[in-house]
């Protein structure tokens, strides 16, 4: 089904503008209610809910990874180039690390704009924000510079960092079939030929490599509220304080 993209964007700015000031996921509610109600036919909006409702049904965000789990290790290519060890970054405070589908996911967009806008708070607090997606690198940039990113965006392609937190599902055949009807082919923006994706989380990993907070939902259009992420940060204890 071809999308007339500008007037889908201009439609999806308006209901930015117009929420944004209640949250993500006020905004991602709005987006919700435009895509399955004007954009999308009801074939499609059913398809998709039946592979929500699989994921809702496997309580597949029960088996990731959660406050007390140690997250481990991982060197990724950076979209600006080079790579990002994580504990390089732990090295110097928290590190909240943020896993979105695609730039092609508009509700990830929106997810990484308004963290995009509480950046100097999360580095005044002391932590590192780092962007994680299946995308590989060239599609990361992208994704980075259309959204003004200013902080560090990282490909997972083959989604070994997503699997280890326990992110990561296969795609039904119905699943795959609408996306490709839809105008998303995950292997042309991962490099791999596997039909997976993570879901959506977001965790606070204090120095020590252990997550301090942690939100992941089957529902890719409930993401973590920033400030609540903020939030956790702060509660950290300071870096080099005493208990």
């Amino acid at each position: 089904m071809a999308l007339d993209m500008r007037r889908v964007e201009a439609r999806l700015g308006e209901l930015y503008a117009r929420h944004h000031g209640d949250g993500v996921n006020a905004v991602a509610a709005a987006f919700r209610d435009y895509f399955t109600g004007e954009v999308f036919p009801s074939a499609v909006n059913a398809a998709m809910q039946r592979g929500l409702d699989s994921l809702t049904a496997a309580r597949l965000a029960a088996r990731a990874a959660k406050p007390g789990d140690r997250v481990p290790d991982f060197e990724l290519p950076a979209a600006a180039g080079g790579s990002v060890r994580l504990s390089d970054r732990l090295a110097a405070g928290p590190v909240v690390l943020v896993f979105y589908r695609g730039g092609w996911c508009p509700y990830c967009n929106l997810h990484l704009n308004m963290l995009q806008r509480l950046l100097s708070e999360f580095r005044a607090a002391g932590a590192t924000l780092v962007a994680v997606s299946p995308q590989d690198p060239d599609h990361s940039l992208t994704t980075a510079e259309t959204n003004g990113l200013g902080f560090e965006v990282l490909s997972d392609p083959a989604n070994q960092v997503a699997r280890a937190l326990g992110l990561v599902f296969p795609f039904s055949d119905e699943l795959r079939t609408t996306y490709l009807g839809n105008g998303v082919d995950l292997p042309a923006f991962s490099g791999s030929a596997r039909w997976e994706l993570p879901m959506p989380g977001t965790f606070v990993i204090a120095p020590d490599g252990m997550v301090a907070a942690a939100w992941v939902d089957e529902d890719y259009r409930t993401r973590a509220e920033p400030a609540a992420v903020l939030a956790a940060v702060r509660r950290l204890p300071a870096l080099g304080a005493t208990p």
